[in-house]
C-alpha cells in the first residue's frame, strides 16, 4: 500500500525488516526445540543465539545470485554466525519459515485491526446514543419513506460493526497458523512434537493436516472477511455521502480551517474522506478475489499463491486498518444538522405519514384496497401540487365521513415512529 494509505504501526508490521525478523523468530525458535531433544549442542545454541542476526540489503544481494529469497535469508543468518549455523533450518523446508512467518505477521497484524474495529463500535454506539431522537427521514430507493432517526440509522451501523469484529476475530484465529512439517507435509525430518512446542512459543496454531504449506482457505476467509469489514464501512461512507448533497446537507463531515475543497471552485466542501472510504473498499474486494484464486494449488504446493499474496496480504491490512481509521475520525468530527433533518423531512408535505393513514381508515371500518386509493390519490395530489397532505385529507369528503379532524391530526404525530426507540436503543447500549 503507498504510504498516503497507511499507518505507522501497521506499516511497521509489513517491512521487509519486520518479515525476515519474523523468519529469524522462527529459524530460532526451532533450534531451540532441537537443543531440547538433545539434537543441537549446547555451546551450538548459545553461539546460535548470541550471533543469529540479518540485513536487508545483504539478504537482497545474496538473492540475485540465489534467486530464492529463503536461501539468501538463510545464507546472511549462516555467515554471522559460523559452524554452529549447521544446525540452522536443520530439517526445514522454505515453507515452514514462510507460511509459519506470515502467520505471525497476521496474528500481529490482526491485533492492530481488532482494536481498530472496536473502537470504531464504541464510537457508532456513542453517537447512536446521542441522536437517538434526532429525526430524520428514512428512505428506500433513495425517496423519503417514514420517519426515522439519526440515532437509529447509526445503531444498525454499530451492531454491523460488532459483526465485522466477531468476523474478523474468527478468520484471523484461523489464520494465524503454522507448520513445521517439511516437504510435502509428511514431517519425515521433523515431528509434530517438535512443532507443537515451537509453536505454542510462538502463539501459533498447527495446520493439521499440512501439505507443506499452510491450507489457503484460511487465508482467502481472512481477505474476503476484511473486505466484508471494508464493505461495511463504505455502506456507512455512502450513507454520508447521500446525506452531505446539496439540497440535503443533513449531516458534513469536518472541514478544517485551511482546507480547499477544490481548486476551481471556492465555495465546495465535499465529502472527500467518505469518497476515499468507498475507494478503497473496492480495492478490499478486488483483493478477495484474488485470495480466493490462491486457494487452488497444484498437488501438495506450488507457489503460484506466492506472487499474490506478497502484495494483497499487506495492502489488505494496511488498507483495512487505514479505513477503519479514517471512519471513526469521519464520524468523530461529523457535523448533524438536526434542525435541517427535520426540514428534510417535512420537505415531502407529510407523505411520510401515508401508511399510518391508510391503517387509520382500515381501524375505522374501510377495506384496505379502498383505504389505499382514498390515501394514495391524495398522496400523488400532493407531490403534484406541493401541497401538504394533511390539509388535502382534510377537504376530502370519503376520509371525513369515518374520521375527524383531531383523529387525522393525531395520525400525523411523528411520535408514533419513534415510539420503540428506547427498547431498541438498549440493544446498542448492550454492545
Amino acid at each position: 500500500m503507498i504510504p498516503r494509505y497507511s499507518r505507522p504501526a501497521m506499516s511497521a508490521q509489513w517491512t521487509e525488516e519486520a518479515k525476515l525478523g519474523r523468519w529469524l523468530e522462527v529459524e530460532l525458535a526451532v533450534c531451540r526445540a532441537w537443543a531440547a531433544r538433545g539434537v543441537i549442542p549446547a555451546e551450538d545454541l548459545r553461539t546460535i543465539e548470541e550471533h543469529a542476526g540479518f540485513s536487508v540489503e545483504r539478504t537482497q544481494e545474496l538473492e540475485k545470485t540465489t534467486n530464492h529469497d529463503v536461501v539468501a535469508f538463510l545464507t546472511d543468518v549462516n555467515e554471522r554466525i559460523g559452524p554452529a549455523s549447521r544446525w540452522i533450518h536443520y530439517g526445514m523446508t522454505s515453507s515452514d519459515v514462510l507460511d509459519t512467518g506470515m502467520g505471525l505477521a497476521i496474528r500481529r497484524s490482526g491485533d492492530l485491526l481488532l482494536a481498530e474495529q472496536a473502537q470504531l463500535t464504541a464510537t457508532l454506539k456513542r453517537l447512536a446514543l446521542e441522536h437517538a431522537g434526532t429525526l430524520c427521514v428514512g428512505r428506500t430507493h433513495g425517496v423519503h419513506a417514514e420517519v426515522t432517526t439519526f440515532g437509529l440509522k447509526l445503531a444498525n451501523h454499530a451492531l454491523e460493526s460488532r459483526r465485522n469484529e466477531e468476523r474478523l476475530a474468527e478468520a484471523l484465529r484461523g489464520a494465524s497458523v503454522g507448520t513445521l512439517s517439511g516437504a510435502v507435509g509428511t514431517y519425515a525430518m521433523l515431528d509434530p512434537a517438535l512443532e507443537a512446542d515451537v509453536l505454542a512459543e510462538l502463539g501459533l496454531e498447527p495446520e493439521p493436516i499440512p501439505t507443506q504449506v499452510v491450507a489457503r482457505d484460511r487465508h482467502a476467509q481472512l481477505v474476503v472477511t476484511m473486505a466484508v469489514a471494508a464493505s461495511s464501512l463504505d455502506r456507512l461512507a455512502v450513507e454520508l455521502r447521500h446525506l452531505q448533497r446539496t439540497e440535503l446537507r443533513e449531516a458534513e463531515e469536518a472541514f478544517g480551517v485551511g482546507q480547499k475543497g477544490s481548486s476551481a471552485m471556492p465555495h465546495k466542501r465535499n465529502p472527500i474522506t467518505a469518497e476515499r472510504i468507498s475507494g478503497m473498499a473496492r480495492l478490499l474486494r478486488g483483493n478477495a478475489v484474488v485470495a480466493l484464486e490462491n486457494v487452488a494449488l497444484w498437488h501438495e504446493r506450488d507457489i503460484s499463491h506466492s506472487s499474490a499474496e506478497r502484495v494483497i496480504l499487506p495492502d489488505a491490512f494496511l488498507a483495512l486498518d487505514y479505513m477503519l481509521a479514517r471512519s471513526r475520525s469521519l464520524l468523530d468530527g461529523l457535523v448533524v444538522n438536526a434542525e435541517r433533518m427535520r426540514e428534510v423531512l417535512e420537505s415531502s408535505h407529510g407523505l411520510v405519514y401515508s401508511q399510518r393513514v391508510l391503517l387509520g381508515l382500515v381501524e375505522r371500518g374501510l377495506t384496505r384496497e379502498d383505504a389505499y386509493a382514498l390515501v394514495q390519490r391524495n398522496a400523488m395530489r400532493a407531490w403534484d401540487e406541493g401541497r401538504p397532505l394533511r390539509e388535502l385529507l382534510g377537504a376530502d369528503p370519503e376520509v371525513a365521513a369515518v374520521m375527524g379532524p383531531d383523529e387525522v391530526d393525531a395520525l400525523f404525530d411523528p411520535a408514533w415512529y419513534t415510539r420503540h426507540i428506547d427498547d431498541l436503543m438498549a440493544r446498542v447500549e448492550a454492545l
